[in-house]
């Protein structure tokens, strides 16, 4: 006689209890983020001004998203500052946690200062810096406000002083993590110590590098509340048809100001940015993680 697969699953104690306690994770994940997803899917294809009185339209939101010059410039702008931010964040993290890793007196003490800006508010940070490049610029005769260049590093800077100690950590933990034997290896094979950083460590520390360029590429296109605080956009470029652009507005920050300015369309436009803005970034990650996931390597 054939005993019920199904009766024999059961039988473990933890495979009885497992959806009680799934259950109200996953009720939590659907009412707080799958629910919302597809609404707000839906809502991008409607016109509206509240939830209840929306009116399907197709895609004239996502057309009307695209022809938006100011969107236009807040993609480039921050595809820009991703690139920059991602590169120098990782390679000045790195650094620091290979220096630290080198047995040097102090080293926990440093690695708490570098990772303590992390612990800071990005609200916070914005107005904090705000008011330490103002006092600096003010004896040139100018403001961060004032050009789109100072914007942009300051929002650098500001990030680089932020992520480098968060970043830092994960990559102590892979250099802590780089096989003793493999770097004895080659010492006596003759390498010097940048033949074994290039040829041994890096290609060893390879899983922290995916994270890391995956959470710098991720944060630097979802930037809203240190470029809120540090510039809110500004300075402005006056187009030819009297429109203005703000050419320190982030992708984030230009969803936010569509959504909640005056036009009827608006929110239905910043709806179809946001989904735009989701499959962007969605699509970078994914292509990044497969990328740097092919060339780490197998221990």
């Amino acid at each position: 006689m054939h005993s019920n697969p199904l009766k024999k699953y059961w039988k473990n104690p933890t495979r009885r209890w497992a959806l009680l306690f799934l259950g109200p994770v996953v009720a939590a994940f659907a009412i707080g983020f799958v629910w919302p997803f597809i609404q707000g899917i839906w809502l991008s294809l409607c016109k509206f001004r509240l939830i209840s009185d929306a009116k399907f339209i197709g895609f004239g939101n996502f057309a009307a998203a695209l022809e938006d010059p100011s969107f236009r410039h807040a993609f480039w702008y921050t595809a820009l500052f991703a690139v920059v931010s991602l590169v120098l964040i990782n390679v000045l993290a790195f650094a620091v946690a290979y220096v630290l890793t080198q047995g040097i007196k102090g080293s926990n003490l440093f690695r708490t200062v570098f990772f303590m800006p992390n612990l800071i508010g990005g609200i916070v940070l914005g107005y904090i810096w705000s008011m330490i490049f103002d006092g600096i610029l003010s004896r040139y005769g100018t403001s961060i406000l004032m050009e789109t260049r100072y914007g942009f590093w300051g929002l650098i800077i500001l990030m680089l002083w932020q992520q480098i100690g968060y970043m830092m950590i994960i990559y102590i933990a892979g250099l802590q993590a780089v096989p003793e034997d493999m770097l004895e290896a080659a010492r006596i094979d003759g390498a010097n110590r940048r033949q074994i950083l290039f040829r041994v460590t890096i290609p060893n520390v390879m899983p922290s590098i995916t994270i890391c360029t995956f959470l710098s590429l991720t944060n630097g296109f979802k930037l809203f509340d240190q470029n809120m605080a540090l510039t809110a956009g500004q300075p402005f470029l006056i187009q030819s048809d009297g429109s203005a652009i703000k050419t320190t507005e982030m992708l984030a920050l230009n969803i936010y100001n569509t959504f909640y300015s005056s036009s009827n369309t608006s929110p239905g436009v910043a709806q179809a940015k946001a989904v735009l803005f989701f499959v962007l970034v969605a699509g970078l990650g994914l292509l990044q993680l497969s990328y740097t996931r092919k060339r780490e390597v197998q221990q």
